[in-house]
């Protein structure tokens, strides 16, 4: 990861291109986003101070996220409902080695079912590390730290 600016210009695409998978509904391209051996977790901000390891979605590995993916295409019924990622205020916090980065991002997800009007699905804070893997920057581990005091509907599509 060479450059200051292109590495956020990077990391900008990065968290550009997830949010129009997952709001394209297009969750087979998901798991693309993490390297092999990542963690993925969705937790409340309240657990993630206390240091409380509970979270409410937890994937440990890529074949975890791909059986995620196969629930949701094929076993789990939901209303259907389309959501919008807002994504702003992503920062490098950390350089952790010349192919490692730590970084944090705000998030707004915006959810619309048919006949309501659309609703807060959950705000909160993106917590990543990010691996240089070729030419592509990919999700090592994302904490999705949520600040809602409760969820509305379920979480059915990835935060």
């Amino acid at each position: 990861m060479s450059g200051e600016a292109n590495l956020r210009a990077a990391l900008r695409d990065l968290y550009e291109d997830y949010a129009d998978c997952l709001d394209a509904f297009e969750l087979d391209r998901w798991p693309e986003f993490f390297v092999d051996d990542c963690r993925y977790r969705v937790t409340s901000a309240e657990n993630y101070s206390a240091g409380q390891p509970l979270s409410i979605i937890y994937c440990d590995g890529r074949d975890m996220l791909l059986d995620r993916v196969v629930a949701l295409r094929e076993t789990t019924f939901f209303e259907p409902r389309s959501l919008r990622h807002f994504i702003s205020g992503t920062r490098i916090v950390e350089r952790v080695d010349a192919k490692t980065v730590r970084t944090t991002a705000n998030y707004l997800i915006i959810e619309s079912i048919a006949d309501q009007e659309p609703q807060i699905n959950t705000v909160g804070r993106y917590l990543d590390t990010v691996v240089q893997d070729g030419d592509r920057l990919l999700f090592k581990d994302r904490w999705c730290v949520y600040d809602n005091w409760r969820i509305n509907n379920s979480l059915v599509i990835p935060v």
